[in-house]
């Protein structure tokens, strides 16, 4: 088992969050770093000289969270993972989760912490972030359907037979909805999708990476996704 965490500039959040997985869940952790300019990279080094369950990819530059995940998913999937775990790195999933995740994920090919489903609801959200989240899953179930109520959610557990399926290297998201993206492959290759009812937390330190170009790339890219046929290996 191993927790993907894609960072940007987070260096504030990091070793915390280290360490609030690993008192949770005993995992292997893989930091993708987009080349931080605040030394996020430096100090993922150092916290794996001092966990040995702490690994670290580097990248060359920033270009979004679909590439830093795919590179993330890919180094997983060459090694003997049998689930694979993301989450944000600001904390806005909460560690304690995680074992409820993995827990579910016995029945499961994809699991996916919701915030749209009973007991799931959102922390410290302005209305326009409410807003914007409300009205982004509403569109995306306007092309994909209501199989899935937490589209874009971003905490989430693969089995690693789903990830192997679905063609990583063809993933043309890079913004958030890449996890729509991920997502809607899952449902076309007949995947058993399980949502998890959980508390999402606004940031409490760095700042948001939401913005406008991912809510246009969303705007263009799910249509594209209902037109597409499925893609697999």
């Amino acid at each position: 088992m191993i927790v993907v965490l894609p960072t940007y500039n987070e260096r504030s959040n990091l070793e915390a969050l280290v360490t609030a997985i690993g008192q949770y869940l005993v995992t292997d952790i893989v930091i993708v770093d987009d080349n931080s300019p605040d030394g996020t990279g430096e100090l993922a080094d150092q916290l794996s000289t001092r966990y040995p369950y702490v690994h670290v990819l580097h990248r060359p530059r920033k270009e979004g969270l679909g590439p830093a995940y795919i590179a993330g998913f890919q180094w997983a999937l060459q090694r003997p993972y049998d689930r694979i775990i993301e989450m944000d790195c600001d904390f806005s999933h909460a560690p304690w989760d995680l074992p409820r995740l993995v827990h579910r994920s016995r029945t499961a090919d994809l699991v996916i912490g919701s915030r749209y489903v009973p007991g799931g609801g959102t922390e410290n959200w302005n209305a326009r972030r409410r807003l914007i989240s409300r009205c982004g899953n509403g569109y995306v179930r306007l092309f994909l359907g209501s199989l899935i109520r937490d589209w874009t959610g971003g905490f989430r557990c693969y089995r690693r037979g789903l990830l192997e399926k679905m063609a990583l290297s063809t993933v043309q998201a890079k913004g958030y909805i890449f996890q729509v993206e991920l997502a809607w492959r899952a449902v076309q290759l007949g995947a058993k999708v399980s949502e998890l009812p959980i508390r999402f937390s606004d940031r409490v330190l760095g700042q948001s990476k939401l913005g406008w170009p991912s809510i246009i790339e969303g705007l263009m890219e799910v249509p594209k996704m209902f037109l597409r046929g499925p893609a697999r290996r």
